[in-house]
């Protein structure tokens, strides 16, 4: 009774405000003592010279830089499966904080790249994306519907008989790169046949169809919709690929067998695609080895096999926070030694590089880890950069689509990113600084006044799913525009607005390959530095005479 009461009272309170227009609320002073706030600052902030000379050193750095304008001998897209810009935000400042910094002044290491551009997602038939489409626009150069992968716009999820059309089918960069003789990898942290790394390869009408059990289920054959591990293995573009790292295995073996974990597979087909990959690199006659553990791979001498099949993981590989780290390779170590394969290649390589699992934990509301994986992501990034040429190998990194979450509250400077905000809510209890729009994390109110979710016992720890105002059974995408960071030749091809199908169109214009315009045709029609030279000796004699 006593708890209405003060429900009562509260509401009746809060009822009884002016509108916010007429108490000056809409900027509210920021909560928490300034003695605090200042405290994170250092001296000189608080000097103009600072920010001048910030500004200026960064005007200089951009008019320094020269662009190569080469063939980009070397494409590698790195993709961060879900990573808004909200997720940028809090990563970084998740960074600097780590490293006992205020954190919001803090770069990842693929955001000092010269160039920035935004895209935007959608699909045909969707306003907001999966990250099928979005793979089919990022690697096809063709928007398609929610759900399909590597099929145009006339395929409907689902529509099996409309897949096996060939005549629908469009073909990826790793397509065009291996038709020009270049050499092809794929690296990811979630199952080798999800959506996203899927988009290089396959050619189906439903993402889910990973397996022949999951198109057996939907009352249908596979033999005439093939499946993705399937494609992968024995069809073309996939059984072309150099370096195949990811999770996964599942796909791969029958429900008959467990894998070396301990992990029974889905097949239903009784046959086991590792050992027919191992076959099919056996009757070419090329080397080739399958890993299944760190170890295999941190082993692997300067000598490397011309083909590599790694799946560390039945399913997706684990959270870089909750992984064993003396079984699971990090996404940089898998990176490292893909480059060192791929680079064998005098012509070059396409290598796509995904942190897939930044929206995995977001569709949990486990906002902790979505922020990890975006570091780790970034540390991936950077070992490219380490490795390879800025000129002579393009860099690229964006994501597929956004989520809800969102960095909010009025708290001052260095404000823990993953903690609650310093001002409350209408209803005295506190909000944390990154919550979402929906999802699992919702609690129900009681009396009318939500919960205090730092009360909670396990609050902070990585399994603890961040409030949320709508009840769902997972965490919905959003629909914002993406960010895009490029380095390396013709990088500022990719600034401005503009759609996500223009994206690998954009690369190939770069590495002059597949179809399209090219950097090097275009360079082939302007004048030669011979031609300027020939014509300013021409005036040059018409004036002294």
């Amino acid at each position: 009774m006593a708890g209405a009461t003060r429900a009562c009272a509260l509401l009746l309170a809060l009822a009884l405000l002016p509108p916010s227009h007429e108490r000056d609320a809409y900027h509210k002073s920021l909560r928490g003592s300034a003695a605090s706030t200042r405290s994170h600052v250092t001296e000189m902030e608080l000097e103009p010279e600072y920010w001048m000379s910030e500004a200026q050193a960064a005007i200089n750095a951009r008019l320094e830089r020269v662009e190569s304008v080469k063939k980009a001998r070397n494409v590698i897209m790195f993709l961060g499966d879900g990573m808004s810009v909200p997720t940028l935000a809090a990563a970084r400042t998740l960074l600097g904080q780590r490293q006992g910094k205020t954190g919001e002044e803090t770069k990842l290491h693929f955001e000092t790249f010269p160039t920035i551009g935004l895209v935007k997602t959608y699909c045909v038939d969707a306003q907001i994306a999966d990250s099928a489409c979005t793979a089919t626009a990022y690697l096809c150069g063709v928007k398609n519907n929610y759900g399909a992968i590597g099929v145009d716009g006339t395929v409907r999820r689902g529509d099996c008989q409309a897949a096996s059309n060939t005549a629908t089918h469009v073909e990826s960069i790793a397509e065009w790169a291996l038709a020009d003789g270049r050499d092809v990898g794929i690296v990811t942290t979630t199952r080798i046949t999800h959506a996203s790394p899927a988009g290089t390869f396959a050619k189906t009408a439903n993402r889910t169809w990973e397996n022949d059990g999951e198109v057996s289920q939907m009352g249908l054959d596979a033999k005439d919709c093939p499946d993705i591990a399937h494609q992968l293995v024995h069809h073309h573009p996939g059984n072309k690929f150099k370096v195949i790292f990811g999770g996964g295995r599942r796909a791969f073996l029958p429900n008959t067998v467990q894998d070396d974990e301990g992990s029974y597979g889905r097949r239903i087909d009784n046959r086991d695609l590792i050992q027919e990959w191992k076959n099919d690199k056996d009757s070419r006659n090329v080397s080739h080895q399958y890993l299944w553990q760190r170890e295999q791979l941190m082993n692997l001498n300067d000598d490397l096999p011309e083909y590599m099949l790694g799946l560390f993981e039945s399913s997706h590989m684990e959270y870089h926070l909750k992984s064993d780290p003396q079984t699971e390779p990090t996404l940089a170590e898998l990176t490292e030694v893909a480059i060192r394969s791929l680079r064998r290649n005098e012509k070059g390589f396409f290598l796509f590089v995904e942190g897939g699992r930044i929206d995995h934990a977001h569709h949990d509301n486990l906002v902790e880890l979505a922020l990890d994986e975006t570091l780790e992501m970034d540390k991936a990034v950077a070992t490219a950069t380490k490795m390879l040429s800025e000129d002579d190998s393009l860099i690229v990194v964006t994501a597929d689509h956004a989520h809800v979450m969102t960095i909010n509250g009025y708290s001052g400077r260095g404000n823990d990113i993953l903690g609650p905000s310093r001002d409350v809510g209408r209803d005295r209890m506190p909000y944390m600084t990154l919550s979402y729009t929906n999802g699992p994390g919702f609690r129900p109110h009681v009396n009318d006044i939500r919960q205090n979710v730092t009360a909670e016992p396990n609050y902070r720890n990585l399994d603890w799913e961040s409030h949320v105002d709508v009840p769902l059974e997972d965490e919905t995408h959003g629909g914002d525009d993406v960010a895009v960071f490029a380095r390396g030749p013709h990088h500022s091809m990719f600034t401005g607005l503009y759609e996500q199908s223009q994206l690998p169109h954009l690369m190939v214009y770069a590495a002059c390959i597949g179809p399209g315009r090219h950097a090097c045709a275009s360079a082939a029609h302007l004048p030669s530095a011979h031609f300027f030279v020939a014509l300013l000796a021409l005036f040059t004699s018409i004036l002294l005479r």
